[in-house]
């Protein structure tokens, strides 16, 4: 992928397997985002295919659909919509028409109800159930974020992309939001274990290494910072993944281990971010993640 004669992204082979959190880190102007969005499909790749589940399928997705949803850190809400209303929009422009609303009240109005119980019980799952009929204005940033990713979550997407959902927010009201994608994990864990599929695969993109490293069960690191003359190139071809391994898991209510997070996060300074010291691209990279 690239911008002009800039090259941004070079050979990226990245699988992620339902139920998988995948926590991408990188240096600034790595790419995290450009890759997020040619996933999402707004900005295909320039080269290569970017393929997702579709109906049971594996399908190109050169192009933005339901079945990827992503949350900004920037609040994606209307500010004249309550957090009922918001969440429930997504229902309404993706399963009727503006001649069903106009010229079929009773059926609309049968389908509005449907939508906004629905959007009822995830403003719910994420904690907002006491403050579904506030506006925006009237909720705190945490409290917004919550109702941007019920919005992602009510269209029940394969994929869901959080492009630094938490940036904005103070420490303790990350932690809690934190607390929030560790149980949605949780309850993978539980529908896993019932032979059932995973309701919730996530890529997160995160500046902040204890975030990525608690919330994800795999960390990919896209950096620039590699030895690209080794593999016969004379200029940099771009970012690329070099850093792909297995993270710990943590209950919701489980303490972290810090010293394991002092022990991980020494790796990806040194791998990911530090443009002194340059490896090939395969030193570490695990080709079995999810074992």
């Amino acid at each position: 992928h690239w911008f002009g004669e800039t090259k941004v992204l070079f050979d990226l082979n990245l699988k992620v397997d339902a139920g998988q959190f995948v926590a991408l880190i990188g240096p600034s102007g790595c790419g995290k985002s450009t890759l997020l969005r040619a996933i999402l499909g707004t900005h295909p790749p320039h080269r290569g295919r970017i393929l997702t589940l579709q109906n049971g399928r594996l399908a190109n997705a050169d192009r933005p659909g339901r079945d990827r949803g992503i949350v900004y850190q920037k609040y994606s809400l209307y500010p004249f919509l309550t957090a009922l209303d918001n969440v429930a929009l997504g229902l309404k422009f993706d399963q009727t028409t503006t001649a069903f609303r106009w010229f079929n009240w009773v059926g609309w109005a049968k389908k509005r109800r449907e939508f906004r119980d629905r959007a009822a019980a995830f403003l719910d799952k994420v904690g907002l159930g006491q403050a579904m009929h506030l506006y925006p204005s009237q909720m705190s940033g945490g409290m917004q974020q919550r109702v941007a990713i019920a919005q992602a979550l009510i269209m029940e997407p394969e994929i869901i992309l959080l492009d630094e959902p938490f940036g904005a927010l103070d420490e303790a009201t990350r932690e809690e939001l934190q607390e929030m994608l560790l149980q949605f994990y949780e309850e993978n864990k539980e529908a896993m274990a019932e032979g059932k599929k995973p309701p919730y695969t996530l890529i997160i993109v995160t500046h902040e290494l204890n975030e990525a490293i608690r919330v994800g069960d795999r960390l990919v690191g896209l950096s620039q910072y590699w030895d690209w003359k080794a593999d016969g190139h004379d200029r940099s071809p771009g970012a690329t993944v070099v850093y792909d391994k297995p993270a710990p898991v943590f209950r919701p209510d489980e303490r972290p281990d810090y010293e394991l997070f002092a022990d991980i996060r020494r790796e990806i300074r040194q791998v990911v971010y530090n443009p002194e010291v340059l490896q090939r691209r395969d030193e570490h990279v695990n080709l079995n993640p999810t074992s």
